[in-house]
């Protein structure tokens, strides 16, 4: 196994499947892939959407937390149960394009001190309050991090399942995961990508809800790039 997509969901019911049958084209290329969708502990049906489609798309797991738990773990759990080198991962609402995978993982498999390749949303297609409150935590998040990130919140990733295993695992890590990448000492790129409207369903996140974990998580991330000495070569003597 070569690629793992980890699609991390709440609550998608009506966009699940859509969803799954793009990802699935877009990787038919990728000889050796699979799709793992985490079911978060919906409540709307999004779990037996899931397991419908086991049978429709070759290659597709999906998986299922017990009770709701974030989007963060949700992520992890998906890495830890991959069988693919590289991670692919998407947002559950359909507002990432699968479309744009092939350039992200031709970009990480082209240089191997890559150890993420994040996309970069073209043209948002959110509300006018979210794009303006994601520009201020962005800036804010680069003033006290300088990890260089401008969109920190697209959903739209790929990276070495190994880099990610190694990183210190908290919840709300996914918008954290380009500091916590470059305090390994891998290199990160960026490439941008397509955004869509959402479809269906409703938005799982507020503005004010962002922003009143971000302080506290903002202050711990820089706690760990202060801790730590960067990645090392070890020699076998």
């Amino acid at each position: 196994m070569t690629v793992s997509v980890v699609v991390p969901v709440k609550d998608e019911a009506e966009n699940v499947a859509a969803l799954a049958r793009e990802i699935a084209a877009a990787l038919k290329a990728e000889p050796a892939h699979e799709i793992l969708f985490v079911d978060d502990g919906s409540s709307d049906g999004t779990a037996e959407r899931l397991a419908a489609l086991k049978n429709e798309i070759p290659h597709f797991r999906p998986l299922r937390h017990d009770r709701n738990l974030g989007q963060s773990r949700g992520i992890r759990t998906g890495v830890r149960a991959a069988r693919g080198q590289i991670i692919v991962t998407l947002d559950g609402d359909g507002q990432n394009d699968p479309a744009d995978i092939p350039a992200l993982l031709k970009i990480l498999r082209a240089d191997p001190e890559l150890g993420l390749v994040s996309g970069v949303r073209v043209k948002r297609k959110d509300t006018a309050s979210r794009r303006l409150a994601s520009r201020l935590g962005n800036r804010f998040r680069d003033l006290l991090l300088k990890d260089g990130a401008a969109d920190t919140g697209c959903g739209l990733k790929a990276f070495y399942r190994d880099a990610f295993l190694d990183l210190p695992y908290f919840d709300h890590i996914h918008r954290y995961l380009i500091a916590l990448v470059l305090r390994e000492g891998w290199k990160v790129a960026y490439v941008p990508v397509n955004h869509r409207p959402r479809l269906a369903g409703r938005s799982k996140y507020t503005n004010l809800g962002r922003m009143l974990v971000s302080v506290t998580d903002l202050l711990g991330v820089r706690w760990l790039q202060r801790r730590h000495g960067g990645r090392t070569k070890i020699e076998e003597l």
